[in-house]
Formats: C-alpha cells, structure tokens, sequence
C-alpha cells in the first residue's frame, strides 16, 4: 500500500506542482531562505519576499552581513519577525562556522537558530536528498484522513503515529521529491475546507474520503485564548520632523520601530490619554490635532484596538528615549505592519 500510495501521490505531483523558484535548486541557502519566509506564510504572500531576499542577498555571506535593521526592513509586513532575527543569526553562524555551507547532518541542523524538526527535515531532504520527512500542517491534516487518525493534532500521541506512517512512506521514494510531493498535495488538493474528494487519486486509500469523515478530520485544535489589548499611539511632530522609538520589549515586535505608545488593558478616555501624554513625554505644551478611528490589528494570541493620536509641539525637544527623524525618511526604518498600513495613508 505504501509503495502505490506514495507514487500516486508523486504521479500527482509531476502534473500539478506549481512552478516555484525554490524547487529547481539543491542550494541549501535557496531552500533554507524559503521555508523560513514560509513558516505560517501562505506561498502567495511569502513568494515576494523570498525574491526580494535573494536580490539583496544572493549569497549567505552577503545575508550575514546584512545587518539587524536591514533585514527587518525588508522583512516588514510578513509577520512573526523572530523568524528574521533568527534568519541573520543562523546566516552568521553557516558564514563564520561552517565556511558557508549547511551541514548535511540533521542533527547539526537542528542546533541552528529557527531551525526545528520540520525545517531541518525539508532542508536535509530537498538539498542532500536524505529520508526524512519534512511534516508539516498540510501533510498533518492528509496523514489524519488518509489513517483515519483522530487524536488532537500536535498532541504527542498523533505526532509520533504520524512521524511513523511518514517515516515508512518515505523509503518508497526519493526523499526530496517525496516531501515536495506531500506538501503540494496536502497544500492544493487536500485543503483545510471545501476539499474536492470527486477528483482525488486517493480515494481508494483514504480512510476519511470513505467513511464520509473527510470534514472532521484532523480533529480541531483547542481554541488559542486571544488577549485584548489598547495602543494609543502618539504622533509627536514638530515641523518636518516626528519622533519614533526601537521597541526593545522582548516579544514579537522586537527592534522594530514606533510611535510613543501608551498600551492599556481596557479602553481609556482620550481625555485620560492627553494628561498621560505629559507624564511619558514630559511635555506640557502640545496640540492634539487628529485622532483616528479605532484600528482593530488581530495577532495569533493578541487583538489589538489602536488609536493614533497626532500632536504639534512648538518647541524642538529632545526627548529622551526618542528618536528626531525627518519625515520624508521615515520609509528607512521597520514598523509593524500595523503603523505601516496607517502611516501609508496618513504621513
């Protein structure tokens, strides 16, 4: 059954497979830069970047000498930036320990920042085409209908019978077209909804197809708790010039750039905010000239409701914990996709 279920699938995928940059190449560099953009990016959305990336960064060398604020200027707007800090610290380490080149050792990989099972396992299969199945949330959800396996995804039980059934599968083909293969079809033709079963070359083994199963499986995730949050966003500006911050805190937005920020658990009176202004700039003569709508942002475990508030001081302060930039190259730095997407329309 393994034999035909993995060439039915590959037959599938000679016909199928979109046509993308990181799949002609064995460069280990290529396919490394793709997974990482990839990783909770759709391919549409991730496919610029990755183009973007290589232009600027043909080599890893180049990348690792690209520095923190390079890179999440480019990476600005994709999400989840700990994947760009960690892609300059991995890039570092090929460039300054292993004379450039990924290790051909999974093990080896796995030590590198950013990389885990799944990364490590795509990597070694698609540049060295050694047998380890990369398994991702594709081939998640088409190992639970194929098997008919119900127990909660990413629990330890499901993983290792999934980890098995693919280990198996993968002896019966050549590792790197194999997962290529797997994660095409559970990507186009085995989709989370509205999966077309009528045209699928699967049908004879796959359990959930025929016990009419196909919609509850794999079983759903726990619900992830989303936590509210209130961002007052201060536009401090004085003639040409506005004032921005890195933002140091140790979480998703690290190092990247923004307005002074007021943050609440609940939603506070513009009122309240204008005397708060005072105490965290230390200013008491402004104007508030323009407050936006609440602008809802929603993060996998966070639902931000942000108001941008403009304000016109008359003197030139030097605030302290703040940057004095020019407006027109405020475009140099990285925001969150959040300001970005308002500074676009309204500076």
């Amino acid at each position: 059954m393994s034999h035909q279920l993995t060439k039915q699938i590959i037959q599938w995928y000679k016909h199928k497979a979109r046509n993308l940059p990181w799949r002609n190449t064995t460069d280990a560099y290529k396919i490394w830069l793709s997974e990482i953009i990839l990783q909770q990016t759709r391919v549409n959305q991730g496919l610029p970047y990755y183009e973007r990336f290589i232009n600027h960064y043909p080599t890893i060398a180049l990348l690792a000498s690209a520095s923190e604020d390079e890179i999440l200027h480019l990476w600005q707007g994709l999400g989840y930036y700990s994947r760009a800090r960690n892609l300059l610290q991995c890039a570092k380490i090929i460039a300054e320990n292993h004379q450039g080149t990924f290790p051909a050792d999974y093990n080896a990989l796995k030590k590198l920042p950013g990389i885990g099972d799944y990364t490590a396992s795509a990597i070694i299969s698609f540049a060295y085409n050694r047998p380890y199945p990369a398994i991702d949330g594709n081939i998640i959800r088409l190992i639970s209908r194929l098997f008919g396996i119900f127990d909660t995804p990413y629990g330890k039980e499901s993983t290792q019978k999934i980890k098995s059934i693919c280990e198996e599968l993968i002896q019966h083909s050549p590792p790197a077209i194999y997962n290529q293969a797997m994660m095409e079809f559970g990507a186009l033709q085995c989709s989370p909804k509205q999966t077309n079963c009528s045209i699928c070359p699967l049908q004879a083994f796959c359990y959930a197809y025929q016990h009419q199963q196909v919609e509850l499986l794999p079983s759903k995730k726990r619900k992830t708790f989303v936590k509210e949050l209130y961002f007052y966003y201060i536009l401090v500006e004085y003639n040409d010039y506005i004032y921005i911050q890195k933002r140091e805190n140790n979480d998703i937005w690290k190092n990247l750039y923004q307005f002074p920020l007021i943050q609440k658990e609940q939603s506070t009176s513009i009122s309240s905010i204008s005397k708060e202004i005072n105490v965290l700039l230390q200013i008491n003569d402004f104007s508030i000239t323009h407050i936006s709508p609440i602008i809802k942002h929603l993060l996998s475990h966070r639902k931000i409701h942000a108001n941008f508030i403009h304000i016109i001081i008359n003197e030139n302060y030097e605030l302290k914990g703040y940057i004095k930039i020019k407006k027109k190259d405020i475009d140099n730095y990285a925001f969150p996709q959040l300001i970005r997407n308002y500074m676009t329309k309204h500076l």
